[in-house]
């Protein structure tokens, strides 16, 4: 599909189903600061454009609405992580809209693509705020492209709530930027902890991307704490997002012996170093973090991945009231189980919703304050609790694959 422009519609139409694994198949990338089209579902989008409106052009809204701004990698290497958050995002502002709106309006959500490109992410928030005149920023996934869009959102007073960015340096940007999941500092730890309580692992190596700073924060703290806890990290290797041969690095890692590999990567990556893994010999488990978190991993890793884990922010398998009912409504509209990336959006959304019914105004201040008051608010992917740093205080699970799907295997707490 080509980006087009999107604008939220007051009323809820009908349109076609999409799974959330699919990612789109554009056939240019979008413009810097061009809105994006975005798929409908069952229940009616929550972004629609209106008849007439040209790409690029800025489609009116009115005084009965509330503007809510949208960016995502809905195209480039990692699009299933931006469909998803699109996914999520309008179910929440849908739901919103169907029990009558916030503050007597309707909820409109205006949707940019990054291309998984701070760049472009950073041109997108910009747009929302000094032309769209948002009043809030959902997203992005990956934490190079929130880092960007922060240091725009902190200077132009616009709260901004990541649904997925881990890296610790992305709320350090400013006291408007918020996120709803766990930090890296969280995930290292939980990781490193499991290999060596659970898996009683003594020697890993570790493999990192050296352009994302998800990737390397994960390892930094994974290597720092499984130190820590008594193991020992035998070699670290990098490559660079893109890159498709990582032979090299694997044989290096080979000759040392590692009991496992720590891969904290995304899955585009992971996918395919699993496979050249067993291709040079190297035979032991990956280890990983939530950038696993695709049911394209699986597709690009096959068996290879066999017997690997990595820590992830929730799984379908618990019998949470609140859970299920949102995995119910999901996959009648997209047709699939939500990864966790579409949770942790639909938790965005709902956040964002219901800070907007506390605050005595629409104001960036007003909005701010009332987003960090979130105390134990019921997400679906685990209870959240906004801490001093507007980081979320929650959960952590592990899990495994095995027969090509993730199997859960414990919750780590806080």
């Amino acid at each position: 599909m080509r980006p087009l422009m999107l604008l939220a519609t007051l009323a809820l139409a009908l349109a076609g189903c999409e799974k959330k694994s699919a990612a789109p198949n554009p056939t240019e990338p979008s413009p810097a600061g061009q809105a994006a089209q975005a798929p409908g579902n069952k229940e009616g989008t929550a972004g629609q454009s209106p008849q007439g409106t040209q790409p690029g052009a800025v489609a009116p809204t009115d005084a009965d609405t509330i503007l809510i701004g949208e960016v995502g990698s809905l195209t480039g290497s990692e699009a299933t992580f931006g469909v998803s958050a699109r996914n999520g995002i309008e179910m929440a502002i849908n739901e919103a809209n169907a029990a009558g709106g916030v503050r007597g309006k309707k909820l409109a959500l205006r949707v940019y693509d990054s291309q998984g490109r701070p760049e472009e992410g950073a041109q997108a928030a910009t747009r929302l705020i000094s032309q769209d005149k948002v009043v809030a920023i959902l997203g992005e996934a990956a934490s190079s492209v929130s880092m960007a869009m922060a240091e725009k959102a902190q200077a132009g007073k616009v709260p901004m709530i990541t649904p997925t960015s881990t890296s610790a340096e992305v709320t350090k940007k400013g006291d408007y930027i918020f996120r709803v999941c766990f930090i890296d500092e969280f995930q290292g730890l939980v990781m490193a902890k499991f290999a060596r309580e659970n898996l009683k692992l003594s020697r890993v190596a570790v493999l990192t991307d050296n352009k994302s700073a998800f990737s390397m924060g994960l390892a930094d703290v994974f290597t720092a704490k499984f130190k820590e806890f008594g193991g020992e990290v035998l070699r670290t290797e990098s490559y660079s997002k893109g890159d498709t041969d990582f032979r090299a690095q694997l044989t290096a890692i080979k000759q040392v012996k590692p009991e496992a590999m720590f891969v904290p990567g995304y899955y585009t990556d992971v996918g395919i170093i699993a496979r050249q893994a067993r291709e040079v010999g190297l035979k032991v488990p990956l280890l990983g973090g939530d950038g696993w978190d695709s049911d394209k991993l699986f597709e690009l890793g096959g068996s290879a991945l066999e017997g690997s884990y990595y820590s992830n922010h929730y799984s379908p398998g618990n019998p949470d009231p609140v859970l299920q009912t949102f995995l119910a409504k999901y996959k009648q509209n997209y047709g699939g189980v939500p990864d966790s990336v579409a949770a942790l959006a639909y938790d965005a959304g709902r956040v964002l919703v219901e800070a907007l019914k506390r605050a005595p105004d629409t104001s960036g201040p007003a909005l701010r304050d009332a987003i960090a008051a979130t105390k134990d608010f019921p997400g679906v992917a685990g209870r959240i609790t906004l801490d001093a740093n507007r980081d979320a205080v929650k959960e952590a699970v592990v899990l495994k694959v095995a027969g090509g799907k993730a199997e859960f295997i414990t919750t780590v707490q806080p």
